[in-house]
């Protein structure tokens, strides 16, 4: 009974509305340009300013380049302590590594592992044990050659207090009855509130800023560097240092955990199917501040 209630437990836990509403947008928008991207010519700044023009420090505490042997679990849970997953597919320590410089989430690694009531398949989650408030965000991603969403992202969900940024929320695969889309080009941009304290906006009911942007390379091919840039007064999300989408920041002023994951999600067409070899890779996470930001 006890394990049964367990089971239950997590079932509910799995369906939050965080997990409800995450969506892409359906309108594509403008080309990003990429003929005047910046090459990368020193690793101690943001590929988007390396001259580090805008005073950047490295918060060592919150960076990570995978170096070891496994991942270091003084800086992040080796799974979500507080989602685990949505059916069909339920977050799994075993699918999350570290080889070859690199974080590696795999899918369907939990061997004989029993799962919950209608979760079919498992998929790696990370999450910092350390929040920030403002900063430049960066992490180089190989997105999955499947349909599965490879995210980077960042969040903190509290009882008067909940938002997020998606940095990075793509899937370039869709399941072949999931409809005939083109989303290899497609470069999604999403921030949500789903609550706010008085002062903070006074938020009740959920709402998002979405955008999609089209790039002129498939996102499934090679290696890509995802930023944010997150002040008190703006927000701008870069790709390969090339800044896409910039706006005003109103209510995203909540110190936030950052997460990487893969998972399964019916909006974006990504529901697992026979390509279940496929990774989702990360080269490094890297975080800088600047004093008065």
């Amino acid at each position: 009974m006890i394990r049964l209630f367990a089971a239950l437990l997590i079932v509910i836990v799995g369906f939050t509305p965080a997990a409800a509403q995450t969506k892409p947008s359906e309108a594509q928008g403008r080309l990003v340009d990429f003929s005047r991207a910046p090459e990368r010519t020193t690793d101690r700044w943001p590929l988007s300013d390396q001259e580090n023009a805008r005073g950047w420090s490295r918060q060592t505490h919150l960076s990570d380049e995978f170096l070891g042997d496994g991942l270091d679990t003084k800086k992040w849970y080796p799974n979500n302590p507080k989602w685990k997953g949505r059916p069909p597919t339920y977050f799994h320590g075993s699918n999350v590594s570290v080889a070859d410089g690199e974080l590696v989430l795999r899918i369907n690694q939990h061997g004989d592992a029993e799962l919950p009531p209608r979760f079919t398949h498992t998929a790696g989650f990370i999450k910092s044990r350390q929040r920030l408030t403002y900063g430049y965000l960066e992490a180089e991603l190989k997105l999955m050659d499947a349909p599965w969403v490879s995210g980077f992202w960042i969040t903190n969900v509290g009882r008067d207090w909940w938002t997020e940024i998606d940095i990075c929320e793509n899937c370039p695969i869709v399941r072949a009855d999931q409809g005939d889309r083109d989303q290899g080009h497609a470069l999604n941009s999403n921030l949500h509130v789903f609550r706010s304290p008085p002062d903070k906006g006074g938020v009740t009911e959920h709402f998002d800023r979405s955008q999609t942007f089209r790039v002129p390379f498939n996102l499934k091919d090679d290696y890509h560097v995802w930023g944010l840039e997150w002040d008190a007064r703006t927000i701008r999300f870069y790709l390969d240092g090339v800044l896409f989408r910039e706006l005003e920041n109103t209510h995203w002023h909540q110190p936030l955990e950052i997460n990487i994951n893969n998972e399964s999600n019916k909006w974006f067409g990504a529901l697992p199917d026979e390509r279940t070899d496929r990774e989702f890779r990360v080269r490094y996470v890297r975080v800088w501040q600047r004093p008065g930001a």
